[in-house]
């Protein structure tokens, strides 16, 4: 028995350090004096005040933000809306469409990059920030949708009709019960799409422009020069944010548990 739990716990620490390695040295190789990012030379903090002034870093950056946003904005609002609609309502073609939203997901990114650069092209658009954001659109939709779906599975109607016997109309009923019951959902798929948005390279490359060029696109362009110790310094940050991010949404999460089992009691 304890032989078993020893054999479990070390196949525990294994995945743990398989996951985490990566980040950790990424994190300890910020505080390298060396340029050449390869070779461990002394600790300094400079890389955390110089990458602030890198011009062109800080404009990809802000610009895989803005992108980010948008796209997570209006692909959670969209996703949500019809995550409702596919959960409620039967209709033609409803069985065709839970099938269909599956395949930005399952296809390789270079086939839906190709695919939304020639669609662009068709249509004459410039590329550039506003074809990326729709590119992103495209392919978070049904993140935002499978999540959405997955709580509105365990979602109780009479809720709703016990608010509209009460007086409330659908729009009232939709954003006084129904919504704050699906957030978790909601903001599950809001988070997905966002780190989808600002982690996106294949796409990206496909359907970007002058002056439209991401935190991703810019670090793949630096690989062929050197990767200095300022991008690991920004992605240190950029984990740290969602660190945080992410605990904050957990203990929302673990609040509205402990608010349903007080109800309950």
């Amino acid at each position: 028995m304890k032989k078993n739990k020893l054999l479990q716990n070390l196949y525990i620490l294994l995945v743990f350090l398989f996951l985490y390695t990566p980040i950790v040295m990424v994190i300890i190789f910020s505080f390298n004096t060396s340029k050449m990012n390869i070779v461990w030379e002394g600790f300094t903090v400079e890389w955390y005040g110089s990458f602030f002034k890198n011009r062109t870093l800080m404009d990809a950056l802000w610009t895989s933000v803005l992108i980010a946003v948008v796209s997570t904005a209006v692909s959670t609002v969209i996703g949500t809306l019809g995550a409702i609609g596919l959960s409620r309502y039967d209709f033609k073609g409803k069985e065709l469409i839970d099938q269909l939203l599956y395949i930005p997901i399952v296809i390789p990114e270079v086939v839906l990059g190709v695919s939304l650069l020639c669609i662009f092209s068709i249509m004459n658009m410039p590329l550039g920030i506003v074809t990326i954001t729709l590119s992103h659109i495209t392919f978070c939709i049904p993140f935002v949708v499978m999540n959405v779906r997955a709580r509105l599975a365990g979602f109780d109607r009479f809720l709703e009709e016990a608010a509209m016997d009460l007086g409330a109309n659908e729009v009232t009923t939709f954003f006084k019960v129904t919504l704050p019951l699906i957030m978790p959902g909601v903001s599950s798929g809001a988070l997905l799409s966002f780190s989808l948005s600002l982690d996106d390279v294949i796409i990206s490359f496909f359907v970007t422009g002058p002056g439209s060029t991401t935190l991703p696109l810019k670090i793949l362009s630096m690989v062929k020069t050197s990767v200095t110790p300022e991008v690991n310094a920004l992605s240190a940050i950029i984990m740290l944010v969602l660190i945080v991010v992410i605990s904050i949404r957990a203990g929302y999460s673990v609040k509205q548990i402990q608010k349903k089992q007080s109800l309950k009691a």
